[in-house]
């Protein structure tokens, strides 16, 4: 079995809570849920609820290849 990352975003706002989990190959798909959610009147999710959320999936993108930090006395010589 593969391991991979999933990212979590959360909101709540005031009695109702919203995750969102996806990996990376499912960004677009999670910003389409976000609009949906949006457009929903049954939901207090609202149009600046997906534009902010939104934009932490972008900025998440971007950071996709990040380096790990491996303190000095762990690195092989």
């Amino acid at each position: 079995m593969t391991s991979r990352d999933i990212n979590v975003l959360a909101l709540v706002k005031g009695g109702e809570r919203y995750v969102f989990l996806y990996d990376d190959s499912s960004r677009t798909e999670a910003l389409g849920v976000l609009g949906r959610y949006a457009s929903n009147p049954d939901l207090s999710f609202s149009w600046h609820d997906a534009a902010v959320l939104g934009q932490k999936v972008r900025q998440h993108s971007s950071r996709t290849h990040r380096t790990r930090f491996v303190p000095p006395a762990d690195r092989a010589a």
